[in-house]
């Protein structure tokens, strides 16, 4: 009997996990494999992408436009009638001025416009020749007593005729308050009043 138990083969009763190592070494070095290749070719896929330096910006940044307004803001409203500035470059919402601000100055806005946050290098001709424009506005900018009289003139003209338009827009007003819609008599007198005037005289 005890030679049978001796002899007892194909019967794997330990329950614990064998693990070929030659085949693991084997996945663990085609992964390296894999990465390896995604790395060299994300670093292969061209040339960087050249952008344009900083230039100034040729239209007026308009922060005061929605000052003081109110607006009724609803979830389910398109980007550009949300409450706050809407970027139409990058297509996104700002809460308030000075992050408006920072957005349109910073890396993502300016990447989305072509531009890198690098400024061109100034040759001296460039900056005497800047000089000169500014010497130029600077001289055009001077202005006599007269010119300032008559935009003083000019301004108290404009505010006289805004008074007289509220002036005749008051009256209109006035014009129709005053006009009551006629009532009938006999529905007057079954309610119990002659009109709607007080009784006083």
């Amino acid at each position: 009997m005890s030679n049978t138990s001796n002899n007892v083969a194909g019967v794997d009763n330990t329950f614990r996990r064998k693990f070929d190592r030659e085949e693991y070494l084997e996945r663990a070095r085609e992964r390296e494999r894999q990465e390896e290749e995604g790395r060299s070719k994300s670093k292969a896929k061209g040339p960087p992408v050249q952008r344009k330096p900083l230039k100034h910006r040729d239209y007026e940044v308009d922060l005061e436009s929605r000052l003081g307004k109110t607006q009724v803001v609803t979830p389910v409203a398109p980007l550009s009638q949300q409450a706050g500035y809407y970027c139409s470059v990058c297509e996104c919402v700002v809460k308030d001025s000075a992050n408006y601000l920072d957005h349109i100055n910073g890396k993502k806005h300016q990447r989305a416009l072509g531009m890198s946050m690098r400024v061109e290098r100034a040759s001296l001709q460039q900056v005497q020749e800047r000089f000169e424009v500014l010497k130029k506005r600077k001289d055009l900018g001077t202005f006599t007593e007269q010119d300032l009289d008559e935009r003083v003139l000019k301004q108290q003209q404009e505010e006289e005729e805004r008074k007289r338009l509220r002036r005749e827009k008051k009256k209109e007003k006035k014009e129709k308050a005053v006009e009551e819609p006629e009532i009938d008599p006999d529905v007057a007198a079954m309610m119990g009043f002659g009109g709607f005037r007080s009784s006083k005289k």
